[in-house]
């Protein structure tokens, strides 16, 4: 028996053993929210949210994770442990739209697992969309068996929010629309131009997606 191992994991569960933090992670296996807003949605005044977030994050539920898009912003995370730890709520939703700046990597990485993953129609915009999409993203998803050959980065469209659930995956997406989204703060892989870092967002997107798909439904 493994007691360091069930130690990590009883540190997570006595973290997760009170209401306000319980609810904290909750929201955030939806989405991706900065201290401001959470502290809005749960009625929770900032000093005990502070609190109660560095009690989650020193026992790895969580982490801070500052926006590529403004540095002084701050979006709290759940961990791969934190998504094992919690379930977030069923969410209705006739269909899907992932948004990031280019749609040229991330959203179609997020669009081509979704419709693997889920019944529920998909698509995938950029609100300045590239020329093509980016051919790293092509190389990354073709090897992981999700080919994006003949894909074209799309324009978002306000009226596309319509009756939809939108979910951005770059955090000057996040900043830009008004229409109510959830959000994945995913590092900009082109940033670096690298195959590892294409490669980790799709890790990243394909475990996200997972489990969204879990809890959407028509």
């Amino acid at each position: 028996m493994n007691l360091e191992r069930l130690s990590d994991r009883a540190a997570v569960h006595a973290a997760l053993g009170d209401p306000i933090r319980l609810a904290v992670a909750e929201a955030l296996a939806e989405s991706d929210r900065t201290p401001a807003s959470l502290a809005a949605q749960l009625g929770v005044g900032s000093n005990l949210l502070a609190h109660h977030l560095n009690v989650l994050d020193a026992a790895g539920v969580l982490v801070r994770v500052p926006s590529e898009a403004d540095g002084r912003r701050v979006y709290l995370q759940l961990t791969r442990v934190g998504r094992q730890a919690v379930k977030g709520q069923d969410i209705p939703a006739q269909r899907v739209l992932f948004v990031c700046t280019h749609n040229s990597a991330r959203s179609q990485f997020a669009e081509v697992l979704w419709r693997r993953r889920s019944a529920v129609p998909v698509r995938s915009a950029g609100t300045q969309p590239a020329a093509a999409v980016h051919p790293k993203a092509v190389r990354v998803a073709g090897r992981k068996g999700f080919p994006l050959a003949g894909a074209e980065p799309t324009e978002y469209e306000h009226a596309m929010a319509a009756e939809t659930l939108v979910v951005t995956v770059c955090d000057q997406a996040d900043e830009q629309l008004h229409a109510q989204h959830l959000h994945w703060s995913i590092p900009d892989p082109a940033r670096m131009d690298r195959i590892a870092a294409f490669d980790a967002a799709f890790e990243e997107i394909a475990a996200r997606v997972e489990q969204l798909a879990e809890v959407v439904a028509p």
